[in-house]
């Protein structure tokens, strides 16, 4: 973050002497950039909170929440940076070409000094892939700037400028899809990217001693936790706790799955057919000028 900062400060002032849209446009997404790292780091504090109270599964979706806002940051900014980028191909001004290579290139020995970083986190999680993905398309963005910078010192082609201004916000606008889909399949409960529900319930109805599965659900409490509930029946008289751990076991070993809910039950005995037998007689006399019936 501190690396982030300091140089966009630098970048901010470069931009405006060399009236740069590529580098200002820069600029700004290291402003996120360094946002999506701190708001990162308070949701992975959160995270690590244990469960408790209401929160029972913790406060996991935290991290969830954080790429989420990583994902709508890095849209708002793009189409903001698509406007003026138009504009200023329509009305180009004057660009310092020689400028713009020279911040570009401190931008990208930053920027991979950054990704290294975060790449070394060893942490597999959507909220460490939303400030991955800031830093890695501000990366690619300062590559663009300096190839634009070169054109605009050999060729006086001011528009190049914003040229890479579009480039840049087009791979925000892909960063930010892919955070928003991701962290949306979250929030929609769908089941996990690789996991297929339906594969999972023919493998778990295909075992030995299993008669049924039905109210099977996937789904992912946040990143790197998939979870799974379901109603199993197994034949009568099976060993149904036995079952249950096999396949436990199964979803562990096969799908990676460790949090699982099986309500495990048998199936109905086998019972024989209901026989009735109706039989009907009326019996008739006076008794005291009485009539009585028996059926």
């Amino acid at each position: 973050m501190a690396l982030i900062l300091t140089f966009m400060v630098v970048e901010v002032v470069a931009g405006i002497l060399a009236s740069s849209l590529a580098l200002l446009s820069d600029a700004a997404h290291m402003l996120t950039d360094a946002a999506a790292l701190g708001l990162s780091l308070a949701a992975s504090r959160l995270a690590l909170r244990p469960a408790g109270g209401a929160m029972t599964f913790g406060l996991g979706r935290a991290e969830i929440l954080s790429a989420q806002a990583n994902g709508i940051t890095l849209l708002v900014l793009a189409l903001l940076i698509v406007y003026d980028a138009i504009r200023r191909l329509v009305s180009p001004g004057h660009v310092g070409g020689a400028t713009m290579i020279v911040v570009a290139l401190a931008g990208v020995a930053v920027n991979l000094v950054a990704t290294r970083v975060l790449a070394g986190s060893g942490q597999r999680s959507l909220n460490v892939e939303g400030s991955y993905r800031h830093i890695l398309t501000d990366l690619y963005g300062f590559i663009a700037t300096a190839v634009a910078g070169a054109i605009v010192l050999l060729t006086g082609f001011a528009r190049a400028d914003s040229i890479a201004s579009l480039l840049i916000a087009a791979l925000m606008l892909q960063a930010a899809y892919g955070l928003l889909k991701a962290s949306g399949r979250i929030f929609m409960e769908a089941a996990p990217t690789g996991l297929d529900p339906d594969e999972i319930g023919r493998v778990l109805a295909s075992q030995g001693g299993v008669v049924e599965v039905h109210d099977l659900h996937v789904w992912e409490v946040t990143s790197g936790f998939p979870a799974l509930s379901a109603h199993v029946v197994v034949r009568a008289g099976d060993d149904c706790h036995r079952r249950r751990r096999d396949l436990q076991r199964l979803l562990e070993e096969r799908f990676g799955v460790q949090h699982t809910t099986l309500q495990v039950d048998h199936e109905a005995a086998a019972q024989p057919p209901l026989q009735i037998e109706v039989s009907t007689s009326l019996d008739s006399r006076h008794e005291g000028g009485q009539a009585r019936s028996r059926s």
